[in-house]
């Protein structure tokens, strides 16, 4: 894939692989690049649903900043100068409130005396993070019960002292979540889950008592089928829950996404067959700040050249987004390739790493 280098240090991928993320409406390119339409004097995201243009109408602009600048105003549609990407500051707010004090139950009557609507928050929390509000709530109620239970405490002190009115509601909710008795917490463990906020949208981070184990941005396809991984390869159940292990990952990404940290020392868990883990190591020896292509991967790995398309296989398996770096794995002619959390977000995170200019230097021969 062929790049152009702007002045803003952002490149744009070539005009063919941009018309058809438009035609197709590929909310994976969302921030990647703008679409002016010349006829309407209107310029979108990739993702708007609006009725498609002739090719010949179409200009394309890497930020909304320069489609502004020659002329072009926002579509109403697609709305591409807000940030579809940030979390709404009400859904902020909420997430802080339960985190503050996850026994609390917050019912739907109280979200509406509040000003918000109980099936907007159902809605977002189920598109953003896969459960409704109120499972996200019973899912942090029971996490804190089974970390209580684990640690000695008995049934009476779970039930009441994380917000549950009856020991049949309880058991049951435990049961379904955790498939065993809650008699059975203190010699089992689970996977906690947790969410992070970052510059790039909210991350699902999960972790084991000792280690990270999973590190995905929350609107990734494969997100499902992430999470039932992990539960196969623990046999474990998943609970929201804190864990001092998030404390430190908070610390370290903010450090990231500042410039300040080049690398991180977390204690990290992802288990896989012996190649997938056997990439994922490579993956973690890709230096800041450079890159390499699915045949230079394999090489290092001292796979024979025709085992690139497994490498890239196992690359797009990695459950550890950033911390087991991926986004540094590039496409042959030095384009962006994939990334399964959105090819605007690969894109962000080598330009911090300051790996832009050379990704473009690939590319060179090929425009």
């Amino acid at each position: 894939m062929e790049s152009v280098l702007f002045p803003d240090e952002t490149i744009l991928p070539p005009r063919t692989e941009m018309l058809r993320a438009f035609t197709e409406r590929d909310g994976s390119c969302d921030g990647l690049f703008f679409a002016a339409v010349t006829t309407t004097g209107i310029f979108c995201r990739p993702s708007c649903p609006a009725r498609k243009p002739n090719p010949e109408n179409v200009e394309f602009y890497a930020t909304a900043r320069e489609a502004l600048f020659a002329g072009f105003r926002p579509c109403k549609r697609c709305a591409p100068m807000e940030d579809a990407k940030r979390t709404p500051e009400w859904a902020r707010a909420l997430i802080g409130r339960v985190e503050a004090d996850p026994d609390r139950r917050i019912k739907d009557g109280e979200l509406r005396a509040e000003g918000i609507d109980p099936a907007a928050a159902r809605r977002f929390f189920l598109k953003e993070y896969g459960l409704t509000f109120q499972a996200y709530c019973r899912s942090r109620r029971l996490g804190d019960a089974f970390q209580a239970m684990k640690g000695g405490g008995g049934i009476d002190d779970a039930v009441f002292d994380h917000g549950w009115e009856s020991h049949s509601g309880f058991r049951e909710a435990f049961g379904k979540a955790t498939g065993m008795p809650p008699g059975s917490a203190r010699d089992g463990d689970f996977i906690r889950l947790a969410w992070i906020e970052t510059p790039l949208g909210p991350m699902v981070a999960g972790a084991t008592e000792e280690a990270l184990c999973l590190l995905e941005f929350t609107d990734r396809r494969m997100m499902e089928a992430q999470l039932e991984t992990l539960r196969k390869r623990f046999s474990r159940p998943l609970l929201n829950a804190e864990s001092p292990v998030f404390d430190r990952l908070r610390t370290q990404l903010g450090e990231y996404f500042r410039g300040t940290r080049k690398e991180f020392d977390l204690p990290l868990a992802y288990p896989g067959s012996d190649f997938q883990v056997r990439v994922w190591d490579g993956l973690r020896r890709i230096p800041w700040g450079e890159t390499r292509s699915y045949a230079e991967l394999a090489m290092e790995l001292g796979l024979p050249p025709g085992a690139s398309r497994a490498v890239g296989h196992a690359n797009g398996l990695n459950r550890l987004a950033i911390l087991v770096p991926c986004h540094r794995v590039i496409a042959a002619d030095g384009g962006l390739g994939g990334y399964g959390g959105g090819l605007w977000r690969k894109l962000r995170l080598l330009e911090r790493e300051g790996s832009v200019t050379k990704l473009v230097e690939k590319g060179k021969g090929r425009r």
